[in-house]
């Protein structure tokens, strides 16, 4: 993946020498990791998706409440089913009850694991989905100040894989992100702090 970017960088700045020779070509760069994290949508996707692991994790609480106590009650049958002090009809019945319960504690423990997995699943794929319209939105954003400006190609700065040097004096970062945010209905000057992998962890 790093040669093919490094290959597609190579090739559009062999475009752009060759451009260069009949026409001024102009370049700038911009940092994506600084836009997605300043984003206003960004942090406002982050928060639907620490609300929606809030939620996942009451269910599953809730859950494993309900078989804390399914064990409790597999524990008092099986005493029950052990004790001398009953008769052995009282003990038979307690032993064919603390058989249902196994069962039912059993069922419970794969639900539980089943709910986790599909939880995580679904977690992952709105971080993904989130992520995706984001970075869709801010490389629109960049065409459209590229495009506004008079740039032909602009690189980004925030990836140390595709740029080894880039002159900043035409960093366009700034003012995409004042357009981006441009009428947020929330305050982005507190750091964002979310990375561009969305952690999913329940």
């Amino acid at each position: 993946m790093k040669n093919f970017r490094n290959l597609l960088l190579t090739v559009a700045l062999l475009a752009a020498t060759v451009v260069s020779a009949s026409a001024q070509t102009k370049f700038a760069t911009v940092d994506m990791k600084k836009l997605f994290n300043g984003y206003y949508k960004t942090k406002l996707s982050q928060t639907s998706l620490e609300n929606r692991k809030a939620e996942l994790r009451k269910e599953i609480k809730n859950m494993a409440d309900g078989l804390q106590k399914s064990q409790a009650d597999y524990k008092a049958l099986l005493d029950k089913s052990n004790d001398p002090a009953n008769s052995a009809d009282e003990r038979e019945k307690n032993r064919l009850a603390s058989l249902d319960k196994a069962k039912e504690v059993s069922d419970a423990r794969a639900a539980i694991e089943q709910f986790q997995r599909q939880a995580e699943a679904q977690l992952a794929d709105q971080s993904k989905r989130m992520s995706v319209n984001l970075v869709n939105e801010i490389q629109k954003a960049v065409a459209d100040k590229a495009k506004a400006s008079g740039y032909s190609l602009v690189l980004n700065s925030g990836s140390v894989e595709v740029v080894v040097f880039a002159n900043t004096s035409n960093d366009i970062t700034d003012s995409v992100l004042a357009q981006l945010n441009a009428g947020a209905p929330i305050d982005v000057t507190a750091p964002a702090g979310v990375p561009l992998n969305i952690s999913t962890n329940l």
